[in-house]
C-alpha cells in the first residue's frame, strides 16, 4: 500500500469515528440501552473501510470514550460507560466492523452480501452485548434479551438497510 493511501486511510478512519460520534447522538433514550443510529457507521466502517480500518476506526473511537471525550450516547465518556450494562455492545464494535470489513471482502459487494455481512456483525455485537450486560446484572437470559435486544430488531433491521445503502453509495465515490 502506498504511503498517500494509508494516509487516505487513515483520513477515512477519523471520519468514521467523527460520524460514529454524532450518531451516537441522535436516540432514543430507553433504559437500560438507548436506541442510537450509532451502528450505521460501524457497519458501514466494515463495508467501505474493510476488516482493518473499520476496527482501527471502531478502536480508537472507543479509545476517545474511554479516556473522557463525550463521544458514547448522550454526550458521555469515560470508562464507566465501558464498564456499565451497555459497555459490551460498544467493546464489539470493533469486531463487528471487522466481520462485516470479511466478510464482504470474501462474499462481494452485491447488495445481498453485504446484508448478509451487516446482519452476521449485528448478531456478533448482540452476543457481546448480551452476555456483557448478563454479566455484569446477573438477570435471566429471558429478561436480558428483553431489554437489549428485542426491542431494536426492527430499527436494526432498518439501519442494515440504510447502512447497506449509503455503504453503496460511499464506495462507488471512494473508486
Amino acid at each position: 500500500m502506498s504511503p498517500d493511501t494509508k494516509i487516505r486511510m487513515y483520513v477515512l478512519c477519523a471520519l468514521f469515528v467523527a460520524f460514529t460520534a454524532v450518531c451516537e447522538q441522535i436516540l432514543i433514550p430507553i433504559q437500560p440501552v438507548p436506541i442510537v443510529l450509532g451502528t450505521i457507521p460501524i457497519f458501514m466502517a466494515g463495508v467501505v473501510l474493510g476488516p482493518k480500518y473499520g476496527t482501527i476506526s471502531m478502536l480508537v473511537y472507543i479509545l476517545l470514550g474511554a479516556v473522557g471525550v463525550p463521544v458514547f450516547a448522550m454526550a458521555r465518556g469515560g470508562l464507566a460507560i465501558l464498564a456499565g450494562p451497555t459497555g459490551g455492545f460498544i467493546l464489539a464494535w470493533p469486531f463487528t466492523a471487522a466481520c462485516i470489513g470479511g466478510l464482504t471482502r470474501h462474499f462481494g459487494y452485491s447488495t445481498k452480501a453485504i446484508i448478509l455481512s451487516m446482519l452476521s456483525g449485528n448478531i456478533l455485537c448482540y452476543i457481546f452485548g448480551v452476555v456483557w450486560f448478563l454479566f455484569l446484572t446477573q438477570t435471566h437470559v429471558w429478561a436480558a434479551l428483553t431489554a437489549c435486544v428485542f426491542p431494536f430488531l426492527l430499527g436494526d433491521a432498518l439501519k442494515i438497510i440504510a447502512a447497506t445503502f449509503l455503504s453503496k453509495r460511499c464506495r462507488r465515490l471512494l473508486q
